[in-house]
């Protein structure tokens, strides 16, 4: 029989309980396929890199999708070292690489520089600029969005104030701002916080991108109006954050007496001859014409300007050859012919680790990444905005340095695979790893410290704050397993195994990627090496994914299923003419009901419709003109408050009934559902009264 939540009903018409029972099978299966298209709407197109999951921040070094090969001429007699770097052999092994990459993974263009022993071996473009005039990418002209590798700029300009005396990387940083960071801690944020993105904040996504000017806001307004929750101690937990390096520029800005744009170009730019670079948005005049356009993929149509409300931490614009000029005086501690911006010593402690993870893992250094490999150190920053992704690392000593930057997303994400194996490749083939060490044994301790670091997992880089945290409790977590033998695996990379080596330390079998445990704060903690901006932490049981996408899967199943088998209920009523079997008191609670029902599902869509951009990575959608429509919807939480009273006050009428027992089972699983979309929208932020998210 159709569930239904009829209270102190004795009978029931034969032929409303003979339609239901032949319709039952039809029902669930429109139970099952709306479903189903649900939860491929909202899982199959949850993005892979989403806009706050900037996975290529780090030097890169693990190989990912491989590239084309290249041609056979640009493949024969792989150098040995690196006086073979010429010119002449870079550009055509990148000749015989770039073009097959761009088509294949549907990428529209891409500029890129080489540089060696103080000069410019290659600054080059591949590809188009704008596919639809088929302009080419240019070395020297076309203007990329390097994305975060902004922040080194603003992380020197950062250590100039140290070097003036004007900023302690050890003090409070509300001695430096007009508005205040909350204290929530026991010690306050400082500037070396901010540079190892230990600050504490938590993500943010309003307002970040947006793509209209009058949407775009000025950065003491971007900061003081999107103020960011702390949700870790100052110094304890990496957890990558854009606003925290904002912060450090507009302390720049406030020490200094001039706005940020203005100091990077006066006192990095000019003196590194970086002429068609800077942080002003929308860009000058005078160079907005060679602006290279952005798509998600080259067959797409080209996206508007992005502009990064965060400006010191992701606005720069830029040209291979400018980009070249830079990594030149990094490689040379700060001189650049004869301009020196940085002095050595303070290059130099750049460049040192700030918190050392042990050997073999990434650290981060004051603003950079420092990365080992192929033996060699390596020391840069990666960035992405929606559609420019980027990576410039160096090798120091080799005196070496590499950038590049593609203009589209790709098709199925397929710049980030290009990007990490560019550098990767062109490390083997310049400098080619030492014998690689033969796989350690597994230690006596690897079944029980596997059992131990089993289980689910959260980056520490989340929203744990409005709606945006709806992502992070359904779908946002990450499994550790331990395999029959003994190592253990990402969940999301079953194949790649892990076997412990040291104490609380697995090392990849057959690579050399590692993964440590470690207690932080009190809290235990997984450290990957190849990212010292982020770790993962255990998943509290309330925010555990798999218990909260189950209890919204099987809620919205029940209520959808309620509602079909409501409307062939009735249908089957009206077509044989039956009376309603309810009055009064009971034919009321059964209406508020299917009232409640209805609204919950229209509450669970109306948000889905908030949310759906973000899929597409439409970031420019969330902007303070979205502010009503979220506010409505936040008020709208009575709905779910509501559903859940009358859901349970109509279960235990039922029960208390003399209605049959599979009534009563309806009217528990309504009850039960109704309560379980009470529960998403509270642990989903749904519920929150912030419009800061």
């Amino acid at each position: 029989m159709a569930m239904t939540s009829n209270v102190n009903s004795r009978t029931e018409s034969a032929p409303v309980a003979s339609l239901a029972r032949t319709n039952r099978k039809w029902a669930h299966a429109c139970v099952a396929i709306a479903l189903a298209l649900f939860a491929v709407s909202v899982l199959g197109g949850f993005p892979g890199k989403a806009f706050w999951q900037d996975t290529a921040e780090a030097p890169s070094t693990t190989a990912v999708a491989p590239l084309p090969p290249a041609d056979d001429e640009a493949q024969q007699d792989l150098p040995q070292d690196s006086d073979t770097l010429t010119a002449d052999d870079v550009e055509a092994w990148l000749d015989g690489m770039f073009p097959a990459a761009l088509e294949q993974g549907k990428v529209a263009g891409a500029v890129v520089s080489v540089v060696k022993d103080g000069e410019v071996l290659l600054s080059k473009g591949y590809g188009y600029a704008d596919m639809e005039t088929e302009a080419p990418m240019t070395g020297d002209r076309t203007l990329v969005r390097p994305g975060s590798t902004s922040k080194l700029f603003t992380w020197i300009a950062v250590m100039q104030q140290v070097e003036q005396g004007r900023i302690d990387l050890d003090a409070d940083i509300n001695t430096y701002l007009d508005f205040e960071i909350p204290e929530r801690f026991d010690r306050p944020v400082t500037m070396n916080d901010l540079m190892t993105h230990t600050g504490g904040f938590e993500e943010g996504l309003k307002d970040a991108i947006v793509d209209q000017p009058e949407d775009y806001q000025a950065l003491d307004v971007f900061l003081k109006e999107h103020l960011r929750p702390m949700i870790f101690a100052p110094g304890k937990v990496p957890a990558y954050s854009n606003y925290g390096t904002a912060i450090a520029g507009y302390i720049v800005q406030r020490v200094s007496g001039e706005p940020f744009d203005d100091y990077v170009d006066r006192h990095i730019f000019t003196p590194l001859n970086m002429n068609r670079s800077t942080f002003v948005q929308p860009l000058p005049a005078d160079i907005d014409a060679e602006m290279s356009k952005g798509y998600m993929s080259s067959d797409g149509p080209a996206k508007p300007f992005e502009l990064i409300s965060f400006g010191p931490a992701g606005s720069l614009t830029s040209t291979a050859d400018d980009m070249a000029n830079f990594m030149i005086a990094l490689l040379q501690y700060g001189q650049f012919q004869d301009s020196q911006i940085l002095q050595p010593q303070t290059m130099q402690r750049m460049y040192t680790p700030a918190r050392p993870m042990g050997e073999g893992f990434t650290d981060m250094a004051h603003g950079f990444f420092r990365a080992t490999q192929n033996g060699r150190t390596i020391l840069g920053h990666g960035g992405d905005t929606i559609v420019f992704h980027t990576d410039m690392n160096i090798v120091p000593e080799e005196n070496v340095g590499l950038f590049v930057s593609f203009n589209s997303r790709g098709q199925g994400d397929a710049v980030y695979g290009i990007r990490q194996r560019l550098f990767s490749s062109f490390m083997d083939r310049y400098f080619p790893a030492p014998d690689e060490a033969a796989d350690l044994p597994a230690i006596a301790t690897a079944r029980q410290h596997g059992q131990e670091v089993a289980g689910r997992y959260e980056t520490s880089r989340r929203v744990e704050s409005g709606f945006m945290s709806l992502f992070y409790v359904l779908i946002g977590q990450s499994d550790i397993i331990l395999n029959a033998d003994d190592t253990i695996s990402m969940a999301s990379s079953p194949d790649t195994k892990y076997r412990e080596v040291e104490p609380y330390l697995w090392r990849e079998v057959g690579g050399t990627a590692m993964l440590k445990m470690e207690v932080v704060d009190g809290v235990k903690t997984i450290v990957s090496s190849d990212n010292p901006a982020g770790v993962l932490q255990p998943v509290p049981p309330h925010r555990n994914s798999n218990l909260n996408l189950f209890i919204f899967a099987v809620s919205v199943l029940i209520l959808i299923g309620g509602v079909v088998a409501w409307i062939i209920a009735e249908g089957a009523r009206r077509t044989y003419r039956q009376p309603a079997s309810l009055t009064g008191r009971p034919l009321l609670i059964r209406r508020l009901v299917r009232i409640a029902t209805v609204l919950d599902l229209a509450y669970l869509g109306a948000w889905f419709i908030v949310i759906q951009p973000i899929l597409s990575n439409n970031v420019a959608f969330y902007t303070a003109a979205l502010d009503p429509v979220i506010r409505t919807l936040q008020i709208a939480m009575i709905i779910p408050i509501f559903g859940a009273v009358v859901g349970v006050w109509n279960a235990v009428l039922s029960i208390r009934s003399g209605r049959s027992w599979i009534i009563k089972l309806g009217s528990i699983l309504i009850a039960a559902a109704l309560l379980g979309i009470l529960w998403i929208a509270h642990i989903g932020g749904l519920m929150s009264l912030t419009l800061n998210y």
